[in-house]
């Protein structure tokens, strides 16, 4: 098994404020609205560098994104910025009409998404969010793994043509992908090659597949682990390569089973090459307060659930 040293741990959304103040020293056009959590988003130093370039709107994300959408037309490229709850839930409508259905240049970036949100509870704790935009035709769903990569897909956005939904958190976890990679949106990354199972992960439980993957190889079982950073558009050529070895799959995420990337992973097994597969997610429930690590232990998304996957998939072949 393939070793992932790490020398600190970051939060996602610090990524993705790193990557928005780079941008606005390369890319003029570029400029970013955010709905009263400008700290909260760490677009901090892009408001200060670039005030004529950054409108706080307040506490009105659906105005937010309507004003987004209509600088698109001027040949702005607008990052939007708030919770993933107020990101999606709130303004559906308006990313439906003014942003999907128009095609506009928009790009939701969303933060403190899924249980990780912790001790603000259920309320806020959007676990629906990855099936609610890949479910919008033209939108793009990506969901980096750890600081680095976020900090490069937010880079990488600004130069797709379209709407994007760009989703990260706010704990800090293990920064273990290069600084200088290349993000290809839609491109699957291959963290380790094995021959028995095939481990799909993405955000968050990226790291814990890694973990997993470790421990799995002390017990004698090569676990095939990719990055699925990108959801839509799927990497189907990726995930059918390594199913056609391993013969069974497990998809770990921090979200809904219902609507995330077990269910398009599934779809594609199910019209190209049926194999057995088991999903680490949340089980059609809302959360609850706490702490992330209590809240991934409680509802199945720690390091022991996806050995717990692999071993009843592995049994299913």
């Amino acid at each position: 098994m393939k070793q992932f040293p790490y020398t600190e741990k970051k939060d996602t959304r610090s990524g993705f404020g790193a990557g928005l103040a780079e941008l606005g020293k390369t890319n003029p056009e570029v400029v970013a609205l955010c709905a009263d959590l400008t700290g909260s988003l760490k677009m901090d130093a892009f408001a200060k560098e670039f005030p004529d370039r950054f409108f706080q709107v307040g506490i009105a994300e659906a105005n937010m994104i309507g004003m987004a959408a209509g600088m698109t037309i001027g040949g702005k490229i607008p990052f939007t910025g708030t919770f993933a709850n107020f990101s999606t839930g709130r303004v559906y409508d308006q990313i439906r009409q003014s942003v999907a259905y128009s095609q506009k240049n928009v790009k939701i970036c969303a933060s403190h998404a899924g249980l990780t949100l912790g001790e603000d509870g259920a309320t806020h704790q959007i676990l629906e969010d990855i099936g609610l935009m890949k479910m919008l035709p033209h939108m793009t769903v990506i969901n980096p793994c750890d600081y680095n990569q976020t900090k490069a897909a937010t880079i990488a956005i600004a130069k797709h043509e379209g709407p994007v939904y760009l989703r990260f958190g706010r704990p800090a976890v293990p920064n273990f992908t290069p600084a200088d990679q290349e993000f290809v949106i839609g491109k699957a990354v291959m963290l380790n090659e094995g021959k028995d199972v095939s481990i799909f992960a993405t955000g968050h439980l990226v790291w814990k597949a890694i973990e997993a993957g470790q421990q799995l190889a002390s017990m004698g079982i090569s676990a095939e682990i990719i990055n699925i950073h990108t959801i839509k558009p799927l990497d189907e050529a990726a995930v059918l390569a390594s199913v056609r070895k391993t013969k069974c799959v497990v998809t770990a995420e921090e979200h809904q089973r219902n609507g995330g990337l077990g269910d398009s992973i599934a779809q594609v097994l199910a019209t190209h090459h049926p194999a057995p597969i088991e999903m680490v997610a949340v089980n059609d429930s809302f959360g609850e307060s706490g702490t992330p690590d209590q809240l991934m232990k409680k509802y199945g998304l720690d390091t022991p659930d996806i050995i717990a996957a692999v071993q009843k998939v592995m049994s299913r072949r």
